[in-house]
């Protein structure tokens, strides 16, 4: 992994090959949620993640947020590392609202869709804020909360139900990438207000994700997990909801990877294969 800064957003190159993927990671998550994903990819090809604005290290890049700013700093990164037409762009989560942003502004050998990307309009009734802190509740939670060590704030983590019998080193890896602050009082980096932000463009600009998708010029694959955030049963993406795009969108190739959550479908070792599979074939 070699380190890179572009205007205060930390990149990070994995793998040596000139065949470049450009991933952009999920609302509270990191660039480290894509290592597995790089470790998987054949000879030839590297992956390129960044911290988006808000998180990891580039916490300290100030609002205003939004998915269109993230876009705009994923479009500079693929400039700075020089990706060509060849370049494939991947998103996981809200990474993959933020990919389909990019990639309607610039042509993709593919863009490929992780769990995420699809509109999913609220009800004309619903509160943006209350829809908000039921989606995203324990996720906000978690980034208000201190921690007395890295190691409570590991077994935090351990705890969730994504990743109950699906703990790996890179699974904590990725974890403690995300820990900060003083002895007694570590958090995570993301900042809340990002993530509020962020977590309300998703919900109230179900229109501009969709005529996002619509102008996508590029070969575009969504790669679904089957469970949720939670590991439950009913997944970010459900079959009606992908069905519903697939007619929209003839060109949309829709892929339900088996057995694994809106987690376990980067880190997963089996699930991260096939993933960098369809990243490269």
């Amino acid at each position: 992994m070699r380190i890179d800064d572009v205007d205060g957003m930390r990149i990070a190159r994995f793998g040596e090959g000139e065949r470049l993927v450009i991933a952009v990671h999920g609302i509270t998550a990191s660039l480290m949620a894509w290592k597995a994903v790089a470790g998987k990819l054949p000879e030839g090809w590297s992956l390129v993640a960044m911290d988006l604005a808000g998180r990891g290290h580039s916490a300290g890049l100030a609002g205003p947020y939004g998915l269109p700013r993230h876009a705009a700093d994923v479009l500079r990164v693929a400039d700075h590392v020089g990706a060509g037409a060849d370049a494939v762009l991947t998103g996981h989560s809200m990474g993959a609202y933020v990919a389909a942003l990019a990639g309607a502004q610039r042509n993709f050998a593919r863009v490929v869709l992780v769990d995420g990307g699809l509109p999913m309009p609220l009800m004309p009734d619903a509160d943006p804020d209350e829809v908000l802190e039921t989606t995203l509740g324990p996720a906000l939670a978690r980034l208000t909360k201190t921690f007395p060590s890295v190691e409570a704030y590991v077994d935090f983590f351990k705890a969730h139900p994504a990743f109950a019998g699906h703990w790996s080193p890179l699974v904590e890896e990725y974890v403690r990438y995300d820990v900060t602050g003083p002895e007694g009082a570590l958090r995570s980096r993301a900042v809340p207000e990002a993530v509020r932000q962020d977590g309300r463009w998703l919900l109230t600009e179900d229109a501009a994700i969709g005529a996002a998708l619509e102008a996508v010029k590029s070969p575009l694959h969504l790669l679904r997990a089957p469970r949720g955030l939670l590991n439950q049963d009913v997944g970010m993406h459900p079959d009606a909801l992908a069905a519903a795009w697939t007619a929209r969108l003839p060109e949309l190739r829709d892929e339900l990877v088996p057995d694994c959550n809106h987690y376990t479908i980067l880190f997963d070792d089996r699930c991260a294969a096939l993933v960098a599979d369809r990243l490269t074939t």
